[in-house]
C-alpha cells in the first residue's frame, strides 16, 4: 500500500500543474462568482415547488409569479458565466502582462456576454434563443469566454490599438484602446456562428450540446461515475484539492443536468440524470471528500484510544457541514495507508447506490441547487424534492459508510491505542505526521514565545480555502485570540479566486491547505500590493485552528 501511495504521489507535481491552469481556474472561479445567482434561484423552486408534496398546490397565476425571480437569476445564468469567467481568465493574464499595460476586464466582460449572445442566438434574423441563456448555455459561455480574452491577450500584447493623444482624458482613450480587440472578438464568434450554421444548420449552443451528448451520456453511466467520483477522492488522498481539477471538466453538465431534471419533473417524467452538483455534494462527498460524514461520530464512539476520541469530537461539527478537513489532516485519514481503501471506495460506493436508487427504483434525481454547507442527509432530502425514497437513501448511505470504514478505523485505533499504552505515543504521533507532511516550520512557530515580534497596528488577515468553510476555522480561531489576548488583529475567510477585489484591504493573506498549490500565482498578487503570503500544510494547519495563541504566533511570525 506504500508503494502504491507512493507511486501515486510521483504524479503529483503534474496533477498540481493542471489545477494551476487558468482555463480551468476560470471556470471554477467563474462557477464561484455567479453561485450566489444559482443558490438564490433555487429558494423559488422549493416555495413554488416543495408544497405539491404535502398536497398544496398554488395556482397557475401564483407559480408564474414565484418562478418570475428564477427565470431572470438561473434563467440566464449562462450569460453571467459568460461574464465572471472572461474575468478570471482576464485576471489571470493580466498578472503575466506588464502592469502599465493590462487587459481591461470591463471590456472582456461585455465582449464574452457580446460574444455568447452571437452563439446562442435563435436564427440569424431572429431574437435570442432563451433555452440557451441559461444552464444549456455554460459550455458555450466559456468558448465565448476563452476566445475573447485571448483575442484581447494578442491586442494588448502587440499594442495592436488605436491611439490617442495624451491630452485625452484616460477614459475616453481607455475607450479607443478597447474598440479593435473588441470588434475582432465579435467579428471571430460571428464568424464561428456563420461556420456552424451552414455545416451544422444549427446555432453554436445547440451544436456544441450534440457534440458532447455521448460523452454526457457515457458519464451518467457506472463507469463514467466511478472514474469521475473516484478521481475527487484519490487526488485528495495524496494532498492535491481533487475538485480543482475535475470540478471544472463536469461543472456545466452537472448544472445542466439539474435543469433538466427539474424541466422531467416539471413533465411529469423521471428526473433520470445522475450527474448533478448534488450527487457531487450529498453523495459522494457527504461530510467531505472520502464521504466522511459518519468517520468523527465513528471516532467518537467506536475508538478506544483518548486520542481518537478526542480528534471525532473536535471534527464531528465542522464535518457534519461538509468541512471535513479536521478529520482529514487529524487523524490523519489523507496519505495514510489504512484509509486508503474506505476513502476511495465510500463515493464510489454511495454513488453506485444512489444510481440504483434512480435507474432502478425509479427515484428522482437532484433537481434543486442548494449550499454545499447543507448536512449530507439534509441535502439528499431537499435536493430531491423530498422523495419518499430519499429518506431510505440516507439512512443506507449512513449505514453502508459506517461498513465500509469499520474495519479500517478498528485496525487504526489498535495502532494508536498499543502506542498510548506504551507511553510512545507522542513521539510515535509526530513522526507519524511528519512523515505525511512538512510540519517542521509549524512546530518551531508553535514552539516559539510570542515575545519575538508584537503587533501594535491594526491588521487584518485574509484566509482562503476553495471554498469559504475550511477558511473559516482559522479566521475563527484567529479572531477569537485577538480578542482574547488584546491583539489588532481581524481576520476574514474567503475562497481563492473571488479575493482580487478586496485584497488590498489586507496586510497579510494565508493559504489554506487545499489551495497552498497556487502560491506562486498568488504570490504575484500579493507582491504588487506590498501584501504578506503564507502557505499552511495539513497537520500546521488544524493544529494553527484549534491553538489561538499559536495562530497568533503564527500571524506574528510573518511579519
Amino acid at each position: 500500500m506504500n508503494k502504491l501511495i507512493a507511486f501515486i504521489e510521483k504524479g503529483k507535481p503534474f496533477f498540481e500543474k493542471i489545477s494551476r491552469n487558468p482555463y480551468l481556474r476560470a471556470i471554477r472561479d467563474g462557477f464561484i462568482a455567479a453561485m450566489p445567482v444559482i443558490l438564490f434561484s433555487s429558494i423559488f423552486l422549493l416555495v413554488a415547488f416543495v408544497p405539491n408534496i404535502f398536497g398544496f398546490t398554488w395556482s397557475n397565476k401564483a407559480v408564474t409569479a414565484i418562478m418570475k425571480p428564477y427565470v431572470y437569476t438561473m434563467g440566464i445564468v449562462a450569460v453571467l458565466v459568460a461574464a465572471t469567467t472572461a474575468k478570471s481568465l482576464t485576471d489571470a493574464f493580466n498578472r503575466q502582462l506588464s502592469k502599465t499595460n493590462q487587459i481591461n476586464f470591463i471590456s472582456t466582460m461585455i465582449a464574452s456576454v457580446s460574444g455568447f449572445l452571437l452563439l446562442a442566438s435563435d436564427e440569424i434574423k431572429a431574437g435570442f434563443d432563451s433555452g440557451y441563456m441559461g444552464t444549456k448555455g455554460l459550455l458555450t459561455a466559456f468558448l465565448a469566454a476563452f476566445i475573447t480574452v485571448n483575442i484581447y491577450k494578442i491586442c494588448v500584447k502587440n499594442n495592436v490599438t488605436i491611439r490617442m493623444p495624451e491630452e485625452v482624458p484616460p477614459n475616453v482613450s481607455q475607450a479607443f484602446k478597447d474598440i479593435i480587440p473588441y470588434a475582432l472578438s465579435i467579428f471571430v464568434l460571428y464568424g464561428i456562428d456563420i461556420v456552424t450554421r451552414q455545416f451544422v444548420g444549427t446555432n453554436v449552443a445547440e451544436a456544441i450540446l450534440k457534440l458532447f451528448e455521448p460523452l454526457f451520456t457515457a458519464a451518467d453511466g457506472y463507469v463514467g461515475i466511478t472514474i469521475i467520483f473516484g478521481a475527487y477522492a484519490l487526488f485528495w488522498f495524496v494532498g492535491i484539492h481533487g475538485p480543482s481539477i475535475v470540478e471544472p471538466a463536469i461543472a456545466a453538465i452537472t448544472y445542466a443536468n439539474i435543469e433538466t431534471n427539474f424541466q422531467l419533473l416539471q413533465a411529469g417524467q423521471h428526473a433520470d440524470k445522475i450527474l448533478t452538483s448534488g450527487t457531487q455534494m450529498f453523495i459522494v462527498t457527504m461530510g467531505g471528500t472520502g464521504a466522511t460524514l459518519v468517520v468523527p461520530f465513528m471516532f467518537m464512539w467506536l475508538t478506544k484510544s483518548k486520542r481518537n476520541k478526542a480528534i471525532g469530537r473536535a471534527s464531528v461539527v465542522p464535518t457534519f457541514f461538509g468541512v471535513n478537513e479536521p478529520i482529514l489532516f487529524g487523524a490523519p485519514l489523507v496519505l495514510n495507508p489504512v484509509f486508503f481503501v474506505p476513502f476511495i471506495l465510500a463515493p464510489i460506493v454511495n454513488v453506485w447506490i444512489f444510481k440504483f436508487f434512480v435507474d432502478t427504483l425509479k427515484m428522482n434525481s437532484f433537481s434543486v441547487n442548494l449550499p454545499w454547507t447543507t448536512p449530507g442527509p439534509l441535502g439528499i432530502v431537499m435536493g430531491t424534492n423530498f422523495a419518499p425514497l430519499a429518506f431510505a437513501l440516507a439512512i443506507l448511505l449512513v449505514v453502508v459508510d459506517v461498513l465500509i470504514y469499520y474495519p479500517f478505523l478498528k485496525v487504526y485505533d489498535e495502532q494508536i491505542l498499543a502506542e498510548e499504552q506504551s507511553g510512545k505515543v507522542e513521539n510515535s504521533l509526530k513522526e507519524k505526521v511528519a512523515a505525511n507532511f512538512n510540519t517542521a516550520k509549524a512546530d518551531a512557530i508553535l514552539e516559539k514565545a510570542a515575545v519575538d515580534t508584537e503587533i501594535s497596528e491594526q491588521t487584518n488577515v485574509l484566509v482562503l480555502c476553495a471554498g469559504g468553510g475550511t477558511s473559516g476555522l482559522l479566521a475563527n480561531a484567529l479572531t477569537k485570540a485577538a480578542k482574547e489576548y488584546g491583539v489588532p488583529v481581524t481576520a476574514t475567510a474567503g475562497s481563492y479566486g473571488a479575493h482580487r477585489e478586496i485584497l488590498p484591504e489586507y496586510q497579510l493573506v494565508i493559504l489554506a491547505p487545499q489551495v497552498a498549490s497556487n502560491y506562486d500565482d498568488m504570490k504575484q498578487e500579493t507582491d504588487a500590493l506590498g501584501i504578506k503570503l503564507a502557505k499552511t500544510e495539513g497537520a500546521q494547519y488544524i493544529k494553527l485552528t484549534r491553538d489561538g495563541q499559536g495562530a497568533l504566533d503564527f500571524v506574528k511570525q510573518q511579519f
